[in-house]
């Protein structure tokens, strides 16, 4: 099975400034409220690619990808599960669109699958492109007194490149539309970051 790889393109030039209340201008968030919302959009995210999959699985569960899905979603249930024990401890509100993610998660997922297995496929590899660009940012901005969380981040990251990895590998580029397909989704994942970010 591909393993996921951080892109060799990765910047190496210094890091964003870490979270901290220096150099903050009047309207920033807190540090508290910067951990606040990377918290809450990351368990939104977790949420709602585990939606996706298990729409997947719904239609294409009992075929020659039933397995890999599965293996995907299960790993999704890690990340979230890991989210959901942040957002208890730290004291986070869930995003208040979950009820939302819930339908168009597995909304989307069975859509893509009904399309075949290409467009399956495909709807991982944007949806863990779009993942990885935010993951990335969020890792280069936290600083060193959010060490485990940043750790955890690039270990859920890399399993979200594995992801990325093993739709390129089921032919998610011959799916019909391929551009416009990914950046359908692309744009929809990007702004439901943006979304459960801020509600």
């Amino acid at each position: 099975m591909p393993t996921g790889t951080i892109p060799e393109d990765e910047p190496k030039g210094p890091r964003r400034p870490a979270v901290t209340g220096e150099d903050r201008l009047p309207g920033d968030p807190t540090p508290r409220q910067t951990i606040e919302r990377i918290l809450r959009v990351d368990h939104a995210g977790e949420y709602g690619a585990v939606r996706i999959y298990e729409g997947q699985i719904a239609v294409l569960g009992e075929g020659r990808h039933g397995t890999v899905l599965r293996h995907m979603a299960e790993q999704e249930r890690r990340h979230r599960a890991a989210f959901e024990r942040h957002i208890v401890t730290r004291r986070v509100r869930p995003t208040v669109l979950q009820p939302i993610w819930h339908v168009a998660g597995f909304a989307l997922g069975a859509a893509t699958a009904l399309m075949g297995e290409r467009a399956a496929m495909a709807c991982t590899v944007a949806v863990e492109e779009a993942i990885d660009e935010h993951y990335a940012d969020q890792i280069a901005r936290l600083g060193e007194d959010e060490a485990d969380l940043r750790a955890e981040l690039e270990d859920f990251r890399r399993e979200e490149l594995e992801h990325r990895d093993i739709g390129l590998a089921h032919e998610a580029e011959q799916a019909p539309g391929y551009e416009l397909l990914s950046a359908g989704i692309k744009a929809g994942s990007r702004l439901a970051i943006w979304l459960s970010t801020r509600f």
